[in-house]
């Protein structure tokens, strides 16, 4: 079982199972939404999700179909969420555990920081694919 939580640790998380293999998300609302160069996710099966805490969630449609949730004390990002998917998608820095999952890729590189420089061996994609 992997666990996970928020800055201030009111909402907590269970995965039973194994999440999907890191992505790097380069994109502008990623990096504008985590104030980061990038957000590592992880897909998860909604089965496989246990929260804690959901009434303290508050979300965001960042982009249409999409919700980002987080954290409505400390508003660390916890998911997002895609209309008419059986998956949610993780935001691996609110991990208190090890993933045991490898990296797979960078998405959206068309829209990366500029002060930024890639600096693995990973595919990179110009967009989502």
């Amino acid at each position: 079982m992997i666990k996970g939580s928020c800055l201030c640790g009111k909402v907590k998380y269970r995965i039973n199972g194994q999440p999907g293999k890191i992505v790097h998300c380069h994109c502008q609302t990623c990096r504008k939404a985590h104030g980061a160069a990038f957000s590592s996710v992880s897909a998860v099966p909604d089965s496989d999700f246990i929260l804690e805490g959901e009434a303290l969630l508050s979300s965001y449609e960042s982009s249409p179909g999409k919700r980002r949730f987080f954290c409505s004390e400390c508003g660390s990002q916890i998911y997002a969420k895609r209309d008419n998917t059986q998956h949610i998608i993780l935001r691996l820095g609110s991990l208190d555990d090890d993933p045991g999952v490898a990296e797979e890729k960078h998405i959206w590189v068309s829209q990366k920081a500029s002060w930024y420089c890639i600096s693995n061996n990973l595919p990179e994609c110009a967009e989502s694919e």
